[in-house]
Formats: C-alpha cells, structure tokens, sequence
C-alpha cells in the first residue's frame, strides 16, 4: 500500500509512519515543522520529508490512502487535493482501526491510568512469548517504539475520548471498536473540548456503545463514577468484569501483591492507582490466555511507563520522581503513592500548570486539596504557556483559592522556582515534578543533583 501522512511529525503519528514503513507499506509524508525526537526518527526510517511545508503534488490517484494528523485543518492544500481526488482519508485512530479490522480489539480508556494500563498489558504478552500489536501514549522500557502494526491477531490500544483529528470531533476511542475495553476512572478533564461533567461523561457513554457485540467491559468498580455508567448502560449483550484494590503491603519502601494463592510479589511499581491498573492488566491477560502464575511472574519486572512516577535520582537520604500527572485526581493519586510508600520522609511536590484546562481560572476550583498530603506544596506556571491557549490572566490568589491551601508557594519564573527548590532541606525528603510540559525547558539534570548539598560527594544510587 501507498499511504501519504499530513502533519506526520506528531508524536505518535510519526511512530505510526514508521511502523507502516517496517510493515513493507511505501510511505511518504509533510509537515511544516518537525522537531525532535520526531525529526531523528523519521531520518533513520527513511520518510523525514526533504523540507518543510505543504506539497499538492504529493497527492496522487496512486495514493491508497491519506492519514491526517492533530494539527492539519480543513484548509490544508494537500488535504484539499486528498478530497478533490475523491481518495481514502483518515484520522490517525480510524486507521489504526481500519489495519486491525480482523484483529481482537482490546482498548483502554479513562481520564488516568491508560498508558500504564496498556504497558502492563504489553509487558506481560511480551514476557509470555505472545505476538501482538500496540499502540501507546508513552516510551515503555522493553518497546522501541509506541506503535507496532504487523499481521499479529491482537492489538493492544491506549484510546481517549479527545477527538480524533481537527476534521473529526469524535472521540478516538470510539473509532477502535473493541472487543475488550477498559476504563480506569472518570475525572473531569479537557474543557476547551467539554466545556461541562455531563458532556465529557457522555464521551465514556459513547465508549460502551461502542464495544463489539458480546465484548467484554473491565471496570473500575471502585470508581462511583464509573460504577454509575455501567449500570445505567442500556448494553445487556456484555460480559462485565469489576476490578478494585487487591490485598497489598508495603515493607521497607517495597510494594507487595498477593498472587492467587496469596503469595507475596514484590513489585518496581507502586501506589494504590497502579494496583488498580494491576488489576486492570490482569483481567485483560486472564482474558487474552495468561494464567495468573505467568501474569504475576511476568508483572513483578514491570518498571513503569515514561514518565510515570519515574524515579530519576535516588540517594541514601533522598529521592527525586517525575510524573505525567496534570489533572487533579492524577496529582493526588500521585502524592498520596509517595507518602504511603516512603511515610517516614517529607514531600515537595511541585506541579506545573501546563494543560487548557489546569491553566482555566474557572477549573481550579478542581484541584482544592489535592496536594494536600504534602509537607511543601508548589505550583509553577507560564504566562506565555497562557498566551499559547489565549487564556485570560491567572493570578497566584486565584490559584491559592482553588487550591485551597493558604501556604501553597506559586510561581511564574523558572529561576524563581529554582531558588526556591535549593533552599529546601532535602535530608530524608523526596522531591516530586509533576507536569505534562517541561516546566519552561527546566535543566533535568540540574534538578537530579538538587538534594545534594554543595559540600557533599553523595552520588546518585540510580
């Protein structure tokens, strides 16, 4: 097949181009910017297109379809060319769905938990020899790339209910029809899309309409929310399949799961939100033919997602994690890990403002004690991260008011916020970043030494 990528050099779309490529498709490609990791990839597979821009002459009768990216409107000149010719044109998760049209379909859905989810999911197939496809939101250790499309007869999907492409406002995860779905929890998010709860909850509605026939629906039944929907569905063709917080113990910093005949596992994650997606991959896995021994062996070497309470320096007397968390319920679950799982030291927890709706004066109200259970609370944001999302002015008393929490430390200059991070006593502290940006191209590195007193040669354990 010939398939032609508009804007390929989005983060996923361009793992898709390049998966297509390794699948023998001939693949060609435009943009008008690409930027690395992207750029980098795209050169070494061959497609990164010669220069930057929109090219109609790239769109030919030979073409056998269009694959359109996030950020191509409908006035994209090789787009228009794309529906002159009458061709075949995608959104990025039609085709994922079109090329696994006769494989089983498992999709995980939520507003948290999905990438995780899908990576255990990955990881356990992976360790108990099964060939299957994927598609993920994040790197996965064991997994070179976030998408893989061969002939394997299962897919493996992160989906969301953010809409398929600029062209098309249905929501991606109802384009991948599973046959097994999950859904993790529901917390309000992406107002710039669905402006109120009744309309972003109607997404996840839509998500169980679209299951196949007979499929299977994994839920968290811990989750009121999600409860609710599953019993209002009017679908009595499913197979229904609650999950909740397994049996656990933490010993020494260490989290322990109890297998099926309560056995201890010890495990390189933890927090009670990734037991739950534990619990989440496991179903999927009984059902995909995994026993539980091989689910549990397998599961006790899974280190986390990306950026996923993603331990980046460890030291005898401290610790510093970065984590994607953005939405309120993610920020909480996130701090609430670390204070469970290391009781005996303080946290300071900073959270960067980065997404529409954190940075959505009237959303703040959503984040009122959510960063309570740490011992020094930040909050970083930029005003020109504002200025990109046409937002109105964000004070810091309005952030405070949301927050509800008078002694949260707020700041809108990276060298003011690192200031205030050196001045901080970090003997058995551990430091927590938490953002779906970089905090205005804050220095990883720099951040990894912080606990390290100027006049110490401590060095980093990990």
């Amino acid at each position: 097949m010939k398939i032609h990528f508009i804007a390929i050099g989005g983060s996923v779309m361009h793992q898709l181009a390049i998966a297509l490529k390794q699948k023998g498709y001939e693949v060609s490609g435009s943009d008008d910017e690409i930027f690395d990791p992207a750029r980098s990839n795209l050169l070494a597979a061959g497609i990164l297109p010669a220069q930057p821009g929109w090219f109609p002459e790239k769109i030919s009768p030979q073409l056998d379809a269009v694959v359109v990216g996030m950020h191509a409107r409908n006035d994209n000149p090789e787009l228009q060319k794309a529906k002159a010719l009458n061709l075949k044109i995608y959104s990025f998760p039609e085709f994922i769905a079109h090329e696994s049209c006769h494989k089983t379909r498992v999709v995980v859905g939520g507003s948290h938990g999905k990438t995780t989810i899908t990576g255990m999911i990955m990881h356990v197939l992976k360790a108990c020899g099964r060939t299957f496809d994927y598609l993920v939101g994040a790197a996965i250790p064991g997994f070179s790339q976030a998408v893989q499309l061969t002939d394997a007869p299962v897919i493996i999907c992160e989906g969301d209910e953010y809409p398929a492409s600029a062209l098309d406002p249905r929501p991606k995860f109802h384009l991948l029809k599973p046959h097994i779905a999950i859904i993790s929890g529901i917390s309000w998010d992406h107002i710039n899309v669905f402006p109120t709860w009744e309309q972003y909850l109607q997404q996840f509605a839509g998500f169980i309409e679209a299951i196949e026939p007979h499929g299977t629906l994994i839920y968290n039944q811990d989750d009121a929310t999600v409860r609710e929907l599953v019993q209002q569905s009017s679908r009595t063709d499913l197979q229904l399949i609650g999950y909740s917080l397994p049996r656990y113990t933490v010993e020494k910093g260490i989290t322990f799961v109890y297998d099926d005949q309560q056995r201890p596992v010890a495990l390189q994650i933890f927090g009670e939100h990734n037991l739950l997606n534990l619990q989440a991959a496991r179903q999927a896995c009984t059902l995909l033919g995994i026993s539980g021994a091989d689910f549990f062996h397998a599961i006790a070497g899974f280190t986390g997602a990306s950026r996923r309470l993603e331990l980046i320096a460890s030291y005898p007397h401290a610790a510093v994690y970065r984590d994607f968390a953005h939405a309120p319920s993610k920020v909480k679950a996130t701090i609430q890990a670390l204070r469970k799982q290391f009781p005996n030291r303080r946290l300071i927890a900073v959270l960067e403002l980065h997404t529409y709706s954190s940075l959505s004066a009237s959303f703040q109200t959503q984040y009122a004690g959510c960063m309570d259970e740490a011992a020094v609370a930040v909050v970083f944001y930029s005003p020109h991260a504002l200025a990109l999302k046409r937002l109105p002015e964000l004070t810091p008393d309005a952030i405070k008011q949301g927050f509800r929490r008078d002694d949260l430390h707020v700041f809108q200059n990276l060298d003011n916020l690192l200031s205030f991070l050196e001045q901080q006593d970090y003997q058995e502290t551990n430091l927590l970043l938490m953002s779906s940006g970089n905090f205005d191209g804050m220095d990883i590195e720099y951040i990894r030494n912080l606990p390290v007193r100027p006049s110490s040669s401590t060095t980093p354990i990990h």
